[in-house]
């Protein structure tokens, strides 16, 4: 009997393979074929994944995965003739999901999810990956490198294809240090600073808080209440990105944030002949002429950010090149997919961050 995640004949090229990433936001699913040229339809699932006591909800997911997938291959173009010897040009051959939660919060999905699509889709090879993980092969592929992704939190996660090395992503309370909340927060901690005469108060940060969320003095009992709490906090970023240009308050804050970032890289992006060594200020500095990717939206605030960001990373890892990430979460899921459909998955393997049932 063939393993649903082992697929035991060769892909046709225009067999089908699924990509899904599974966030905060909601859900997201896209559908392809085993070759990278051939065309990707998607379809948009605006309900988050939920989370309960036992970790990521299996059916809940499956509710939404199974018919999105079904209705894109409804709309599917009829498959070309099926290679001789190889799967069915028709068939789903893998799938791969990135869900936010995966690494800690995954273990329904991978006790139920194998069968369950297996049986529903007829997937014959699945991946479990973090969200971090499918945000590395979206801006990196399946070379070794970093990558660092940014919007409401921050992780960075790198690897040289034989283990996975990661930094923060450890949430706004514990860490996520130079993601979105994270300067929101000290943004918003400078306007209140400003407000009550303090020192290191922002005027300038103090104008945009009571522009956006109204006086001072009522922000608490609009922030304290929410449950979206990181998110409103990111919601304040821009304007602190907005406000460095002229203001050194504002200036600083992204200064530290491109330092915080820049450290996350460094703690994850592999190490060359020469292994680690430390910079003449006596932080830790890894040796790499490596690949390091800025994905997220986070990185969207533009030169205020990425000026300092570049300085920093250039103390820390000389001489890796750093770039724009290629594709976002759901382009890795898809590769992810792919690469399983055709036995060449090289990034590794991991209980938890990259799961491939055997």
């Amino acid at each position: 009997m063939t393993h649903p995640s082992a697929p035991s004949a060769p892909a046709a090229p225009d067999a089908f393979v699924i990509g899904v990433d599974s966030g905060g936001s909601g859900l997201r699913v896209a559908l392809g074929r085993v070759s990278p040229d051939g065309p990707v339809s998607t379809t948009v699932c605006a309900e988050p994944v939920r989370t309960g006591p036992g970790g990521i909800d299996a059916a809940h997911l499956l509710e939404q995965v199974v018919p999105a997938a079904r209705a894109l291959l409804s709309r599917a173009p009829a498959p070309a003739t099926r290679t001789p010897g190889a799967a069915a040009s028709g068939q789903v051959v893998a799938l791969a999901i990135g869900a936010a939660g995966m690494a800690t919060l995954g273990g329904r999905l991978r006790a139920e999810l194998p069968g369950a699509l297996a049986h529903a889709l007829g997937v014959r090879g699945l991946a479990l990956a973090a969200d971090a993980v499918t945000a590395y092969a979206g801006a990196v592929g399946q070379r070794p490198g970093a990558v660092v992704a940014g919007g409401t939190g921050l992780i960075a996660l790198g690897t040289d294809l034989g283990s996975w090395r990661r930094a923060d992503g450890w949430g706004h309370l514990l860490g996520d240090s130079g993601g979105g909340a994270w300067i929101g927060r000290a943004g918003l901690d400078a306007a209140m600073r400003a407000h009550d005469g303090r020192r290191g108060g922002s005027p300038a940060l103090l104008a945009r808080l009571v522009s956006v969320f109204g006086p001072a003095d009522e922000v608490p009992g609009l922030l304290y209440p929410r449950t979206d709490r990181p998110a409103v906090l990111a919601s304040f970023a821009p304007e602190v990105a907005a406000c460095a240009g002229a203001d050194e308050v504002a200036a600083g804050i992204l200064r530290e944030a491109a330092r915080h970032i820049a450290e996350a890289a460094a703690a994850v992006c592999p190490a060359d002949a020469d292994g680690d060594r430390d910079g003449a200020d006596g932080r830790d500095v890894r040796a790499a002429d490596a690949e390091v990717a800025l994905t997220g939206g986070l990185f969207r605030m533009g030169e205020p950010l990425l000026v300092p960001l570049r300085a920093e990373l250039a103390l820390l890892l000389p001489g890796a090149r750093v770039r724009t990430g290629e594709g976002d979460p759901l382009t890795g899921a898809l590769r992810l997919a792919r690469a399983l459909a055709v036995g060449d998955l090289r990034l590794p393997r991991h209980p938890t961050m990259l799961f491939v049932p055997e």
